[in-house]
């Protein structure tokens, strides 16, 4: 998984490197280049793919607190019921 932001991040460190040694160049744009054309992209990249470990981590953690106070689930599980009551009176007005 790790593969592609090494090798993305050593072709920008090369980049600035390249920046920061050519005689035209400064140690500014070197900065720059490593920031917008590295970490910049590097850290949109793994946020953006991390995100579905992110959203499992925040289901487990919930599942966890659900199943360490079992008397929070029975206010749920009592609206469930009522949504389905409300649910049942509505397809029996439909059959009539």
């Amino acid at each position: 998984m790790y593969l592609i932001p090494i090798a993305w991040l050593y072709v920008a460190i090369m980049m600035a490197l390249a920046e920061a040694t050519n005689p035209q160049g400064t140690l500014l744009g070197a900065f720059f280049t490593l920031l917008l054309y590295g970490l910049l992209p590097l850290g949109i990249l793994m946020y953006v793919l991390g995100g579905p470990a992110r959203k499992r981590a925040k289901k487990e953690s919930e599942a966890q607190a659900q199943a360490a106070s079992p008397s929070a689930a029975q206010p749920n599980e009592g609206a469930e019921a009522a949504a389905g009551a409300e649910t049942s009176g509505i397809a029996s007005v439909r059959e009539k």
